[in-house]
């Protein structure tokens, strides 16, 4: 265990905390968009972390994750917040809102990690010697630099997994409602009915390492975001 690998571990949290933020506000807003205020009502539309805690999924499972990296250092963090309060009743079509408002998270994940993207490798190419300062770290500035370039694209990182992850196909997960909207009648019920398991399947898939999977399937589009300049700069 070193200092190294305790401020990589806080400035992750950071980025996945930001990262699962994002992600519930842009569920709110397209609902709130297709006229269910339910989540503007409740204070869910604001960006302050402290709006989206959930015990488990902000709080037990990213620290326990965290306390796990300390000791071995591969292991990845990751975490969710309360889930943001959606009335499907105020839309026109109910299951074509729960879609779109489905979409957003993950859309929204994709579209800032982009964005995210985009600003560090032009920052890259603007100033010649970065990638040089962020390896090197000579000073207090150069440190502080690098922390704020680790923070960048551990979002990135953390927005291409959520995004991924978000789409598995389990409740209550967005993917389980973009499945259930293209299921027949029949298929539905299956879906709902399986709302209740879940939270326990969610669980289980995330401690019985389940998630390399996804980590591993979404790694080299966060790798081509990010350009092996800015990933060997971090590490």
């Amino acid at each position: 265990m070193t200092i190294e690998t305790i401020l990589s571990t806080v400035l992750s949290l950071i980025a996945v905390f930001m990262a699962i933020v994002f992600h519930e506000v842009a569920h709110g807003l397209v609902a709130a968009r297709l006229g269910d205020p339910t989540a503007k009502s409740g204070g869910r539309l604001s960006l302050n972390p402290l709006a989206h805690v959930d015990p488990i999924g902000t709080i037990l499972v990213p620290l326990t994750l965290a306390v796990l990296r300390i000791f071995a250092p591969q292991t990845v963090l990751f975490g969710w917040a309360k889930p943001v309060p959606v009335n499907p009743n105020y839309f026109r079509n109910p299951f074509r809102g729960m879609l779109f408002v489905a979409l957003a998270g993950p859309g929204a994940n994709l579209a800032l990690g982009a964005a995210a993207a985009i600003l560090g490798r032009l920052l890259f190419f603007a100033i010649p010697d970065l990638g040089r300062m962020l390896i090197l770290r000579e000073g207090l500035g150069a440190n502080a630099l690098h922390a704020a370039f680790f923070v960048l694209g551990m979002f990135v990182i953390y927005c291409v997994i959520l995004a991924a992850f978000n789409m598995i196909p389990i409740p209550p997960l967005d993917g389980s409602r973009v499945l259930t909207y293209f299921l027949p009648p029949s298929g539905r019920k299956v879906m709902l009915s399986l709302e209740r398991y879940g939270f326990m399947i969610l669980i289980a898939i995330i401690f019985l390492g389940g998630l390399d999977f996804v980590f591993a399937g979404v790694a080299p589009l966060w790798g081509w975001l990010l350009g092996p300049q800015w990933l060997y700069a971090m590490g």
